[in-house]
């Protein structure tokens, strides 16, 4: 009896363990594996280059893993993976690689990758391609093949295919005509919004010690990039397509470092097409004032060009010129013209300069083929040139500055250079340089081949406000009234733009000689008259009356009035007065010597016509003291901060900066935008707590880029940070209408103007950034 007892509790448990195997077995074969064949042999195949050139190096390229990243096949990656689902392998390694770009594939890609992944492991292939648009997709990679396959070592994809060059940026604002326009329509309204970082390219050990705000707009030339760099400025050569740094140059200056104007890497290069030899070159204007030609595949000095590569600008100015000692450089890049190399110079910054002497701004000429010097245009004409009248009390044989520090313009097929003139020494008092003062302020039409001058027009009569010509001059085919006109637009700090014929040099609208308020200080003759244009009309605040003061609330205005009772002010071009305190702390400025309109100016569109300007909105307290005995100038001058208004707020209502489209054909304005969001030192003042404040902008000039499609612009690099600006988001706007499209958080401010090329059929804007604590960088956005 027990006997048949324990064989029925034997088949029993049998039964039941072999039922419990049987609803085992089926519940796994319902989890569907990849051993079902969920991948086809062609996403293998599009997948094997993307991984040997982006994820090999840190996988291995038969995924056993390095020193840089683990295994992707064998026993550790199996135990990992087999009871997670293909999603969940989808998405971590969509968050994870390529290593220093995460996310920048799209989900096909990453798709072929997984399949490629599975390949390895042995996973067999199916009829359909791995996808994964289900998000509740339930599939397990499970346990591998008994005959898993390795991959072995296979060498290297050839990355020495050609390029296709759909568009390039040869020059530094684009064109010859300094637009910042480009044709390409790849990133457009529809698609903006998915624009991500390519990559980027660090400037952090270029030089001394970080530079931060790194101001360069690089060029693009057969699939090269070539920059500034560092506060040595450096040269690199980078691949357009992935960032890669292909060669660099660095000119040890020795002692000549000492008497750099301006330390920092400046906003570009030059380059010059060889169409004969094929030896094209590199040309740039070190910070002390040297002019280096180098080749452009190799990085290394032209030897025939100069002394080794190496022109002396210093020297190219004349014997009067301290070959050493002399503060002249230059921070924005030469231009080529018709094989002419054409530069400008800037100077110490010229509130409190050390002597009413100083060195000339004269603009050069120098062959590109050989360095030779070819001409020399004196920016303060000497005796028996045209306009040395206008100098009184011989003020033109010490006086010096009337530099152009912004880039130029060109027009090749007339074999015209087109010079922005800044003002004569000091930037503030003139009492020492008495008269009109040609050729400051004047925005000057040379002939390339001869420096001789075509034509001028003087913008400021003996400025004494540092209204410097501050951006390169645009060129544009207008039509107006019917007419064709080949014009020529100068953008200005005091918010104008000037609008001429750039053949005659006669204005397209009327501009007016108005009278203007004269100066108070000892020893200073102000003109009676400055030049005021009819169209278009002004694109920023200009001037001061009670009604531009901030007035969020009726006691916020209040306390403005009661600040700027302190103050001398009034209209545009108001005198600086002396500094007399406590009734009198100078002058408020609107425009302020800052602008208005900065270096990074305006772009145009050809195809609408349309003049975009961005601006800033700054009150700024302006005063002149007696000099010290660090200088012989009677007079220096003092700038302010602009927040000392109420509550730490500007004292005057926003917008604090703006973006500005202007009709050319017209000369009437489209719209205006703020050029930012409103700042958190405005959102979080305690004094507003509860209002609703609206959109404000931030107090920057900000550097732009229009397209076929799209106009962009950042929020600015906040240098002045006292004035609260800068920001890092990047933003795609409607041309017509100022409508933002699309906003992209860049990693640092935007510090340099952008521009954009296409290699290979995909279309790359690359914009310089850099903050506080933050180095400069290059930054490439793509699809």
């Amino acid at each position: 009896m027990k006997k048949t007892l324990n064989w029925s509790i034997f088949l029993l448990l049998t039964s039941i363990t072999a039922l419990a195997q049987t609803n085992n077995a089926i519940s796994k074969n319902e989890i569907p594996t990849a051993l079902n064949g969920v991948f086809s042999k062609d996403q293998v195949q599009s997948a094997s280059e993307i991984y040997l050139n982006s994820c090999a190096i840190c996988h291995g390229r038969d995924l056993r893993g390095s020193e840089g990243g683990s295994a992707l096949i064998g026993d550790r990656f199996q135990t990992k993976w087999k009871n997670k689902t293909l999603r969940e392998l989808f998405l971590y390694t969509k968050s994870t690689m390529p290593k220093t770009k995460p996310n920048s594939f799209d989900e096909k890609t990453y798709a072929a990758l997984i399949a490629f992944i599975l390949n390895a492991n042995g996973f067999p292939s199916g009829e359909k391609p791995l996808a994964f648009k289900n998000i509740a997709d339930k599939t397990i990679l499970g346990a591998a093949p008994p005959s898993r396959v390795s991959m072995g070592f296979k060498p290297a994809i050839s990355e020495n295919k050609p390029k296709t060059i759909e568009a390039d940026w040869p020059q530094h604002r684009g064109d010859f005509g300094s637009t910042n326009y480009s044709v390409l329509n790849q990133i457009n309204e529809t698609n903006a919004p998915q624009l991500k970082i390519a990559w980027r390219w660090k400037t952090d050990n270029f030089g001394p010690s970080p530079e931060y705000y790194f101001k360069s707009t690089p060029l693009m030339v057969k699939g090269v990039l070539y920059t500034t760099a560092g506060l040595s400025r450096s040269i690199a050569a980078i691949d357009a397509e992935t960032g890669e740094t292909l060669w660099t140059f660095r000119l040890d200056e020795k002692e000549r470092k000492a008497y750099v104007p301006r330390q920092n890497s400046g906003r570009g290069v030059a380059y010059w097409s060889d169409e004969k030899g094929g030896k094209d070159r590199v040309v740039f204007i070190s910070p002390s004032f040297q002019l280096v030609a180098l080749d452009a595949q190799t990085g290394r000095p032209i030897n025939d060009f100069g002394e080794n590569g190496i022109v002396d600008l210093k020297k190219g100015l004349g014997s009067h010129v301290d070959p050493l000692t002399s503060t002249i450089g230059s921070t924005s890049p030469p231009i080529i013209v018709n094989d002419v190399i054409i530069m400008g110079a800037s100077f110490p910054v010229g509130l409190a300069p050390t002597s009413k002497s100083q060195t000339r701004g004269d603009i050069m000429g120098y062959d590109v083929k050989t360095g030779k010097q070819l001409w020399i245009f004196h920016t303060i004409p000497q005796a028996g040139e045209l306009g040395n009248e206008t100098w009184k009390d011989e003020s033109w044989k010490y006086t010096g500055n009337a530099g152009a520090w912004a880039p130029l313009t060109a027009d090749p097929a007339l074999g015209y250079v087109y010079l922005p003139l800044e003002a004569a020494t000091g930037d503030f008092y003139g009492g020492h340089r008495s008269g009109d003062n040609l050729f400051s302020q004047s925005l000057v039409c040379l002939n390339a081949k001869t420096g001789e001058r075509v034509w001028h027009y003087q913008l400021i009569h003996h400025d004494i406000w540092d209204y410097d010509l501050p951006a390169p001059p645009i060129l544009a085919d207008i039509n107006v009234d019917g007419k064709a006109i080949k014009a020529v637009i100068q953008v200005t700090k005091q918010a104008f733009a000037f609008v001429f014929d750039r053949i005659t040099g006669k204005p397209v609208w009327p501009i007016e000689e108005r009278a203007v308020p004269k100066s108070t200080v000892p020893g200073e003759i102000t003109s009676p008259t400055q030049p005021f244009p009819t169209k278009p009309a002004p694109f920023d605040r200009q001037g001061y009356s009670d009604d531009i003061l901030v007035d969020f609330t009726p006691a916020i205005k209040k306390e403005a009035l009661k600040i700027v009772s302190k103050f001398n002010k009034g209209p545009l071009y108001t005198p600086v007065n002396l500094y007399n305190p406590p009734n009198q702390l100078g002058t408020l400025m609107i425009p302020d010597a800052v602008g208005g309109a900065n270096w990074q100016g305006g772009v145009f569109d050809p195809e609408k016509g349309i003049l975009y300007v961005s601006s800033s909105t700054v009150l700024r307290p302006m005063s002149i003291e007696p000099s010290t005995n660090n200088s012989d100038m009677a007079y220096v001058a003092y700038m302010g901060t602009s927040r000392i208004g109420p509550y730490g707020l500007p004292l005057v209502k926003p917008p604090y900066g703006r973006i500005t489209a202007i009709d050319l054909n017209t000369g009437e304005h489209k719209w205006m935008v703020p050029n930012a969001d409103t700042p958190k030192w405005v959102k979080e003042n305690p004094a507003l707590k509860g209002l609703k404040i609206p959109r404000t902008g931030s107090p920057e000039r900000v550097g732009m880029l229009v397209t076929k499609s799209l106009l962009f612009a950042g929020e600015g690099s906040g240098l002045y940070a006292s004035d609260g600006g800068g920001g890092k988001i990047f933003r795609a706007y409607n041309k017509e209408t100022g409508k933002i499209i699309a906003e992209l958080e860049l990693p640092a401010n935007q510090t340099g103007v952008p521009m954009t090329y296409s290699v290979n059929g995909k279309q790359y804007i690359v914009v310089a950034v850099g903050a506080v604590g933050h180095p400069g960088e290059l930054v490439a956005l793509s699809l």
